[in-house]
């Protein structure tokens, strides 16, 4: 197994105008990411496109996971070496859009594709159709990651599911607003801790109509520690990840105490 850390930029960001001024700010902020060291860039949900847009945007601006915007990404991420977790809505040819995020590597390959599950609200349930497929597991750089999308990682099953599976990090794109400061506080470290995971949680900042997204995305720590935490605004949020924290936190876990045979396979 690969033991080297895994360095991760999380891109905290106001929502562009436009696709073309977002793939701008993804590749400026994928030199930087890169320059200070991260292998891997997450953004914010929807972060090509813009969250809060209204239903006819989103499906003037859906395609199909190997779609332009992909093949942007995937030029940036060749150019600068780095892999990328971007958010983007995904065609259905039978009903709404997806909200989707996609993971592309540094050599501009699509490694794993995922459909949030978990809709939020009469704005996710105008916009978008839930995903109908669970998380699952891939690996890259010896380390084997997940992906959830924004409300997804508020219910314990999902990063259970993903955990179940051996999963290391669960990146989290996210346009969580100001209110809900509590995710970012409470669920996300408790989420790393109760599964003996990272959690990296990349969201947005700024205003959208109707919504003022809250920052202050956060990389929890296997026993539930804050590894990094950016403020309000704008800004690159770094942290490495490290193969020697996951084995210390699951020397001392507590999953050979469940009972399945009682509460289920997925129980907490």
């Amino acid at each position: 197994m690969n033991t080297e850390p895994l360095t991760l930029a999380l891109w905290q960001t106001p929502y562009a105008a436009t696709p073309a001024e977002a793939l701008q700010g993804l590749d400026d902020a994928a030199a930087q990411a890169r320059a200070q060291g991260a292998q891997l860039l997450v953004c914010p949900e929807m972060g090509l496109t813009g969250y809060a847009i209204g239903a006819e945007r989103v499906q003037a601006l859906a395609e199909p996971a190997d779609g332009a915007l992909a093949q942007a990404v995937a030029g940036t991420a060749q150019r600068h070496g780095i892999a990328v977790v971007y958010g983007y809505p995904e065609h259905h040819p039978q009903g709404k859009p997806f909200n989707a995020v996609q993971v592309i590597g540094p050599d501009g390959a699509r490694l794993m594709n995922y459909r949030k599950t978990h809709l939020y609200g009469g704005l996710d349930h105008a916009q978008f159709s839930a995903g109908d497929t669970a998380p699952q597991v891939f690996e890259w750089r010896g380390w084997r990651l997940g992906l959830l999308i924004c409300y997804d990682v508020e219910f314990p099953e999902t990063v259970r599911l993903l955990a179940l599976q051996g999963v290391d990090a669960v990146l989290v794109p996210t346009a969580n607003m100001a209110v809900f400061d509590e995710v970012q506080n409470l669920l996300v470290p408790a989420r790393a801790c109760e599964n003996r995971v990272f959690v990296a949680y990349a969201n947005a900042c700024g205003h959208e109509p109707g919504m003022h997204y809250g920052g202050l995305s956060t990389v929890a720590g296997p026993e539930g520690g804050v590894l990094s935490r950016a403020g309000r605004d704008g800004e690159l949020l770094f942290a490495t990840l490290k193969r020697e924290a996951l084995d210390v936190a699951r020397r001392s876990s507590p999953w050979s105490a469940r009972r399945p045979d009682l509460y289920g396979p997925l129980a907490v």
